[in-house]
């Protein structure tokens, strides 16, 4: 059964530290997503699986609001200059983003093992 409550925190701990994170572009980001992989797994307190499954889902839906929101300007500015390949530029780019945004959400399931191993 999945917390919501500590994937939530684990979200809002890592768009926190990612703001940050920009000051050290790369190593901030990763450790953003260890950190709030870490937590979500210790607050869901269910195990090393469990941990990182929920440090997995809050990396994962940050990237999938970032994808989203890429995806959306992008559409909007591609149609202003090429039209009708505007929107089409759009779904390639929450494509991209979305796979991306999937891959970055790993270093979080392993905070999120590793929260969950302590718990």
């Amino acid at each position: 059964m999945t917390n919501w409550r500590a994937v939530g925190i684990g979200f809002g701990v890592e768009f926190l530290l990612g703001i940050f994170g920009f000051l050290l572009p790369g190593i901030g980001h990763i450790g953003a997503g260890l950190i709030g992989g870490f937590v979500a797994g210790y607050i869901a307190a269910s195990g090393t699986w469990s941990g990182a499954w929920h440090g997995l889902l809050a990396g994962a839906i940050g990237g999938v609001i970032l994808a989203i929101i890429a995806a959306a300007l992008v559409t909007v500015v591609g149609s202003l200059g090429f039209g009708i390949l505007g929107p089409l530029a759009g779904g390639g780019v929450f494509i991209l983003a979305l796979s991306i945004a999937l891959l970055l959400a790993i270093d979080s399931a392993i905070g999120g093992a590793i929260g969950g191993l302590l718990a």
